[in-house]
């Protein structure tokens, strides 16, 4: 089958690129390169430098396609809050954009990626069943981006399914941008010989999805002709983690000697956030095969090889108040 990928040259979509074109599938997709790199793909697969955002090239992109997965996004939640026009500019239009080439050139299956930040502030261990209640605009914007699929696939007749991963790291994984990706970010400074900066008092509760335990259900979301419009956690619900007690993993596996910095809570941060696999457990056959440990070494020796970075601020902040993280004002993450 011939499959397309958004965001091909980043974290996700390239780790998907590899697989399904392992299994003999033709591979295309494209990637702006905001966020992407190109030496996470093999050089034989085809990528588009085209942004999702338009939808002429889009149309034209994905003719002939039988499957879109939508993986492109700024996925920066805490961002949200500070550039709005920015992240939902780049979650909402440019997912309404994808699926409405995609129906124009009957696409049969769409599988679209979407965010824990559809739960918001809700109780945790997150389930399917509860209503999306986000709490920043880019969870608000995944979630009307689900509702537009949705709505347009019943309207048309497009199948989907909507994965919603959980804090997913591993080789590939952009460790030089200072707003999102909290794992690489400690690695990548502990490796400079920098303490963890750590927002608020770090009893935030997180759980972290290593790529290989992910990949599979993604398959399986697009090429199982039995799961169809179905919403399903993708993500590890045996090892709560705080961002306190991750960073001193992170500590002993680079072995970085020093206390993390507490610097002011971001704002509209979930203090809570980890799900249910029950779901992914029955229909997917989901289960963790790599712990909270060796996921941190796999990433940290993803790292090492590709070397140290300086982060790069390349993003815009669009509201800069007494409430914008100086981490970010000040470039001193």
């Amino acid at each position: 089958m011939k499959i397309y990928i958004t965001g091909i040259a980043g974290f996700l979509g390239s780790h998907l690129a590899k697989r399904l074109k392992s299994l003999g599938h033709d591979i295309v997709g494209n990637d702006n390169m905001i966020l992407g790199d190109k030496e996470n793909l093999p050089q034989d697969i085809e990528v588009h430098k085209t942004d999702c955002i338009d939808y002429e090239e889009m149309i034209k992109n994905l003719k002939d396609v039988d499957i879109v997965y939508h993986c492109a996004a700024t996925a920066h939640e805490g961002l949200s809050v500070f550039s709005p026009n920015f992240i939902t500019k780049n979650i909402y239009q440019a997912s309404v954009s994808v699926i409405t080439a995609s129906i124009v050139n009957k696409v049969k299956r769409f599988v679209y990626c979407s965010s824990m930040a559809r739960y918001g502030n809700q109780k945790a261990p997150f389930k399917e069943e509860m209503p999306p209640k986000p709490e920043d605009p880019y969870g608000i914007a995944k979630v009307a981006a689900e509702d537009t699929l949705k709505l347009l696939c019943e309207v048309h007749g497009m199948e989907y399914n909507i994965a919603v991963p959980h804090n997913i790291v591993g080789p590939n994984q952009k460790y030089d941008d200072p707003f999102r990706n909290v794992m690489s970010i400690f690695i990548n400074r502990n490796l400079q010989n920098k303490p963890c900066i750590v927002y608020g008092d770090g009893e935030q509760k997180r759980c972290f999805s290593y790529i290989d335990d992910v990949i599979f259900c993604l398959e399986r979301l697009a090429l199982d002709n039995n799961i169809n419009k179905e919403i399903i956690n993708i993500g590890p619900d045996e090892e709560t983690v705080t961002l306190n007690e991750l960073a001193k993993l992170v500590n002993n596996e680079t072995r970085f000697n020093g206390e993390s910095v507490h610097v002011k809570a971001r704002p509209k941060e979930v203090k809570e956030a980890s799900c249910s696999s029950d779901k992914a457990r029955k229909l997917l056959n989901y289960k963790t095969e790599t712990s909270l440990k060796e996921s941190i070494k796999l990433t940290a020796d993803f790292i090492r090889k590709r070397g140290v970075k300086s982060f790069n601020y390349n993003l815009p902040i669009e509201i800069k108040s007494e409430i914008t993280p100086e981490t970010w004002t000040k470039k001193t993450i």
